[in-house]
């Protein structure tokens, strides 16, 4: 059993669906909180890693500086236009269920980037997931549009460009999933050092966006004050909820990374995609959002793709399929009284009877004298 994929799983599944939650409570006080909360991600992992990763540069890297720099780029954008979509009146939920649609992105560009190929089966299980991203898509739409005031026309246009910053970092982020299955494969696993730098070196970026981090900083410091249970200290509630969002983000993002080392992007993108249908139930139970019938009609479409994708159902069968024969060989060797290491001891007294019976032999071979026939040998000369 591989424990470090066992682990990371937990870790995904755990970390991840804390890192949602508390997402939510920090947007639903500050909607626009969205890069101040990708820059303490960021921050936070690159500094964890310059600790214990890097030990402040003085371990040297084991994958080249310029193999990092694509996987950089690609992530950095991905992570800011996910929580950057979040002002443009695109919900949670929402957000969850469309970036569900990563095993579609991971198998288009797979087809078109590394030339793989699947069967019937995996490209229905496609296009059920699709069109179950569509239909959520549009009942959400048509919830903004009854939703907006008169004042408020172009929301539903804003709704839109959020929808396009969603399908831009979801085709993204399927994009770096192949690279790092290719960089892994060609430089070795090496999971902690990837998140070290892969947050590490966008972090010169965020000061394009200094001003609004800034000030968004400032509206979590207004937040109201709440007192910790055990140690009794009073902290900002929106500053306590980004403390927790990253702590949890670093559990998720490490477990994920830790995942990618020892399993093909495939099996990352459906463990992944499992863990964000549970953390769209707990938000929908949690925090009441409005979940139509169209909602729930998309949702197990993309389920039912999923599985489909996944192929879950049909390796279940055929582990159940091995046991039940194994159990009927054993039920089978019981019933005629065969004692599997019965029959090994007497095999090997058998095997070393007859090599007491060989070694016999061969002296009695070598006791016979052969008397040597008296042959003339002729030397026949080659004349040219």
């Amino acid at each position: 059993m591989n424990y470090r994929a066992f682990f990371s799983v937990f870790g995904v599944f755990v970390g991840c669906c804390l890192d949602a939650l508390y997402l939510e409570f920090a947007v639903k006080y500050d909607p626009g909180s969205g890069n101040l909360i990708t820059f303490l991600q960021f921050l936070s992992i690159a500094l964890v890693g310059l600790i214990f990763t890097s030990k402040f540069f003085t371990v040297k890297n084991n994958i080249p500086m310029k193999d990092y720099v694509l996987l950089v780029v690609m992530f950095f954008v991905s992570s800011v236009l996910n929580n950057y979509a979040l002002n443009f009146n695109i919900s949670v939920p929402l957000l969850m269920i469309f970036r569900s649609g990563s095993l579609m992105a991971n198998m288009v560009l797979g087809i078109i980037i590394l030339n793989k190929s699947y069967d019937m089966w995996k490209y229905l299980s496609v296009i059920l997931i699709t069109i179950g991203i569509f239909i959520c898509t549009i009942a959400s739409g048509s919830d903004i549009k009854k939703s907006q005031n008169e004042n408020e026309s172009s929301s539903f246009f804003w709704w839109l460009f959020g929808v396009f910053l969603l399908s831009l970092a979801l085709f993204i982020s399927a994009r770096m999933g192949l690279y790092q299955e290719v960089m892994y494969k060609k430089r070795g696993k090496h999971a902690n050092e990837a998140l070290f730098y892969t947050h590490l070196l966008p972090l010169p970026i965020f000061l394009l966006m200094g001003k609004n981090i800034y000030n968004h900083f400032e509206i979590a410091l207004q937040s109201k004050l709440t007192e910790i249970p055990i140690i009794g200290i009073s902290i900002h509630s929106q500053i306590a909820f980004l403390i927790l969002n990253f702590v949890s983000h670093y559990i998720c993002v490490s477990s994920v990374y830790t995942l990618t080392s020892e399993c093909t992007s495939l099996t990352v993108t459906m463990v992944i995609t499992l863990r964000k249908f549970a953390s769209l139930l707990f938000s929908i139970i949690y925090f009441r959002h409005p979940f139509t019938f169209t909602h729930w009609l998309g949702t197990i479409l993309i389920i039912i793709g999923t599985v489909m994708f996944t192929e879950i159902v049909t390796k279940i069968r055929t582990s159940m399929n091995q046991n039940d024969s194994s159990e009927s060989f054993k039920n089978d060797s019981s019933s005629n009284g065969l004692d599997i290491e019965r029959i090994s001891d007497e095999q090997n007294k058998d095997l070393s009877f007859y090599r007491k019976m060989l070694k016999r032999s061969t002296q009695k071979i070598k006791s016979i004298t052969i008397p040597r026939p008296h042959i003339s040998y002729k030397i026949l000369e080659n004349t040219q």
